[in-house]
This record gives structure tokens, C-alpha cells and sequence, in this order.
């Protein structure tokens, strides 16, 4: 396997946004999810936001889900490749959170209105056995991973990918706000003899409605996946979080998002490594 260390993570900035401001986004975003409505650029709304503003929201979000019942299921790493990254000027990954209530199974047909703009992302998820600290190695990540599985990423934004009232595009702060625009996740079989597995060369075809949509493999991200679960537990850390065992971690993806449109069926071909499917009505 090849020897690389994971990205920097940037130092912190600190907040420009008052707790009262966090609250508002926040319940701002919980609003738009229930009601199925977008709301304009937080970045336009509070043009003063830092990074650290933008994961104080995602964080006070996620908080309110959790302080009405729902269940955390790990983590999800975005930006990782360097199209994407390239596309919202920035040269680190971001991460999100998710929530028991976000696990579909594998071929789950899911009812319309559900999301508000679903689009699919195909990566490794690693289901982890024990906790791994910020200063984690790759060595580190594979001995706390207790199987790895093809996952479809179900990514939803509640807020508009381009603020109405501007025409500005969504900003690197908007997206992690938006909890990395993280709506649901879809886990194949699991793969538990994967150490000697060279993750770079993990691929998939996906298809939408029997039609080859997107290719890839997973040296997209960060050259290998196991580097970036690894830059997930140096980012988690410098906020205050830690993967934990028995957690989901999406590693990031290695195609470009596909439209799941109404009506139809995308399906992730693994090769030997397995198939994951999932279905709009």
C-alpha cells in the first residue's frame, strides 16, 4: 500500500457569528428540511461566516436532531477530490454527520418527497470497531475498521445550490452549514478480509435506469480512502468530536453527483467487491 500522509487540517479562525446567529441558521436549516423548501445562501445572509461559524451551525443543528430523538450514525467526508475542491476554492476536505434516521437498505425505494433535491454519490464506507483519535494513521484507521462496504451517498440541499436573490453559487461555509449536504446512505454487503486490499484501486460503474451514468475509483479521494477517514479524525478532534466504534464513516466519493430523478432506479456495480442499488418512486 502506499505510504502518504493525510491533509493539514486548517488551524481555526474562530467565530464571527453570535450564538444567536447559530441558532437562527440552524433553525433556519431544521425548517427548510421539514417543509421541503430551500432557503437562500447563508453565506449571503451572514457574509461575515468563517469555517468555524459554518460547523457551529451544522454542529447546533445536529444538536437539536439529537436532542429530539434521533440517533448518531457515524460520519461523512466531503470535498475530497480535487475537481470538487477546485469548484468551491478550497484545498481541504469537509465532513458532516449522520443519523440513524438517514440508513437505507440496499435497494430501498424511497417515497417521493423524502428529499428535496436527491443526488447520488458512489464510495467506501468503513464501519468501524473501535475509536480512532485525531492523530491517527493510516495504520491506525485499518486496525480500528471492522468491515468495509460499497455505500451510495444520498446528497439533499436544504439550501439553494444558487441564492435566488444573487445568482452566487454555494460557498465551501454554506455546504458544511448544510451538513455537508448529507441526506441519507445506502450500505452494501459487507467486506471483512481487506488487509491486504489496496483501497486505491476499489472502483464503481453507476447507472441510472440501466444507463452508465458515472465511473471512477477511489484513488479520487486523497489517493486512497483509508487517508481520508484519517483527515476525518484530525478534523473531527480540532472540534471537539471523535469516531467512535460502531460508527458509518463515508469516505468521500470518486464520481460526480447524479441527479436521482423521480421514477428511477441508481445502481453502484462494485465489481467483486459488490452492488448497491437504490430507488425514486
Amino acid at each position: 500500500m502506499q505510504a502518504a500522509t493525510p491533509p493539514v487540517v486548517s488551524g481555526r479562525i474562530g467565530r464571527m457569528l453570535d450564538d444567536k446567529a447559530i441558532q437562527a441558521a440552524a433553525s433556519a436549516l431544521e425548517e427548510a428540511e421539514r417543509s421541503r423548501k430551500q432557503i437562500r445562501l447563508l453565506s449571503e445572509t451572514y457574509p461575515e461566516i468563517t469555517m468555524d461559524d459554518a460547523y457551529a451551525i451544522q454542529d447546533c443543528w445536529i444538536g437539536m436532531k439529537l436532542a429530539s430523538g434521533e440517533k448518531l450514525a457515524g460520519w461523512k467526508i466531503g470535498l475530497t477530490s480535487k475537481a470538487m475542491q477546485a469548484a468551491v476554492s478550497i484545498d481541504i476536505p469537509d465532513s458532516g454527520v449522520l443519523l440513524e434516521s438517514m440508513r437505507f437498505p440496499n435497494g430501498a425505494v424511497i417515497v417521493p418527497g423524502r428529499f428535496i433535491q436527491p443526488r447520488i454519490e458512489a464510495e467506501i464506507a468503513f464501519v468501524m470497531n473501535g475509536p480512532l483519535e485525531g492523530t491517527a494513521t493510516v495504520e491506525d484507521v485499518l486496525a480500528a475498521t471492522d468491515y468495509i462496504a460499497p455505500a451510495l451517498e444520498i446528497l439533499d440541499t436544504r439550501i439553494a445550490r444558487k441564492d435566488p436573490q444573487t445568482g452566487k453559487l454555494r460557498t465551501v461555509y454554506d455546504t458544511i452549514s448544510d451538513n455537508a449536504a448529507d441526506g441519507g446512505f445506502v450500505l452494501g454487503d459487507a467486506v471483512t478480509d481487506f488487509s491486504g486490499l489496496d483501497m486505491r484501486w476499489l472502483g464503481a460503474i453507476v447507472s441510472r435506469d440501466g444507463e452508465v451514468e458515472e465511473t471512477g475509483l477511489s484513488a479520487g479521494v486523497l489517493n486512497n480512502p483509508l487517508m481520508s477517514v484519517a483527515w476525518l479524525a484530525q478534523r473531527l478532534a480540532t472540534y471537539g468530536h471523535r469516531i467512535e466504534a460502531g460508527q458509518v464513516i463515508l469516505s468521500g466519493s470518486f464520481i460526480r453527483p447524479i441527479e436521482a430523478i423521480p421514477g428511477s432506479e441508481i445502481v453502484g456495480d462494485f465489481g467483486t467487491f459488490g452492488h448497491v442499488s437504490c430507488q425514486f418512486e
